[in-house]
């Protein structure tokens, strides 16, 4: 049976999605870090459209913004290294002593029900001491050592550490007339239609920047005032550090709460430090996931509180990790092409009668 026209348009379209997706899968590796500099691009282009708009030469703003990106992001990392080089000491001085308590408490309690171990606290102690007091020689062999066993996995994170940042700077120095290029290829007669709905995807993307941003700032605050509060000497860097990397979903919380624990146990040394800590940061995760996502994040691009919570739970299970990271982004663009689908059917004869 011969096809028709518009069935013919239908499959060739179809086709042509198949082998696009295709040459992605296949092509997956390679083009991780052009994906990952894409996004970014996407995402500091304004940045930098405002200080070409300011007469500022392009090439100048597109350095200025990636610098101040690449700023933030080691400022971030960095948070890291107080937090580190206070607890390492504690953990020397700490780790053997809680052993020994942990001898004298609850090894007795294991033993009413017939469990019977015991701490080796001379071991232990001679361990940590080994481990924490190592040079600079004794650390970098370490690291060497782990290079040659993962060489690849190495070279390759390496290699994208330098290639992202350069095919950043040439996405943004070109970003006006890669745009206009790929407008070009769309048929004249579906581009008012295309680009409109790009226009409002362009929107709500934005709107869920923006509110993801508020949500950081906001649990930033929080944790630094409620640790410091609790009379955390880390409250300030764990703190901040908690509340910026919520924007990875579940990995940014668990370093943060990991980071909290460990500053809590160590400092306070008893079951002070970890009810704290618990107290805190499960105010902080049941307001962030009920409340502060749902309003700052859901409400800015359309998603009531409860498509909010489905999506995130429907992506993490089809997709892992990588969906939670997505959920929200590609919800949000769900959402335009169905009110655009929705608008659709109403104008159809099919509605219409």
């Amino acid at each position: 049976m011969a096809l028709s026209s518009s069935q013919r348009r239908v499959a060739l379209w179809a086709a042509l999605a198949l082998g696009a997706l295709a040459l992605l899968w296949l092509l997956g590796p390679v083009l991780t870090p052009f994906v990952v500099a894409a996004v970014l691009a996407y995402a500091l282009h304004p940045l930098v459209e405002a200080l070409a708009g300011r007469r500022v030469p392009r090439l100048v703003a597109v350095v200025l913004v990636e610098v101040a990106a690449i700023v933030a992001l080691l400022a971030l990392v960095l948070l890291v290294i107080p937090i580190i080089a206070k607890e390492l000491p504690l953990l020397r001085e700490q780790i053997p002593l809680l052993a020994e308590r942990a001898n004298q408490s609850l090894v007795p309690w294991l033993a009413k029900y017939g469990i019977h171990v015991a701490l080796d606290a001379a071991s232990i102690k001679a361990f940590v001491l080994k481990a924490l007091d190592a040079n600079l020689d004794d650390w970098m062999s370490t690291v060497l050592s782990s290079a040659r066993i993962g060489g690849s996995m190495l070279l390759a994170l390496i290699g994208n550490a330098f290639l992202m940042p350069v095919v950043l700077f040439y996405l943004l120095a070109d970003w006006p007339n890669l745009v206009q290029r790929a407008q070009a290829l769309i048929p004249p007669r579906l581009r008012d239609v295309v680009l409109g709905f790009f226009d409002e995807c362009d929107g709500v993307l934005g709107q869920y920047l923006r509110g993801q941003l508020i949500v950081m700032g906001v649990l930033a605050v929080y944790y630094s005032i409620a640790l410091a509060v609790a009379g955390f000497d880390l409250a300030l860097p764990v703190g901040v550090f908690t509340g910026l990397a919520i924007f990875i979903p579940y990995l940014g919380f668990g370093l943060g709460l990991a980071l909290a624990l460990l500053a809590g146990v160590l400092q306070f040394g008893s079951w002070y430090g970890v009810a704290a800590v618990a107290v805190i940061y499960g105010v902080g995760q049941v307001a962030e996931s009920l409340v502060l996502t749902p309003r700052l994040v859901g409400e800015r691009i359309g998603l009531n509180p409860l498509a909010v919570i489905f999506a995130l739970l429907a992506f993490g299970h089809l997709f892992g990790f990588i969906g939670v990271l997505i959920a929200l982004p590609v919800s949000a663009l769900l959402l335009v092409a169905l009110r655009r689908a929705r608008m659709a059917y109403l104008g159809s004869r099919l509605y219409q009668g």
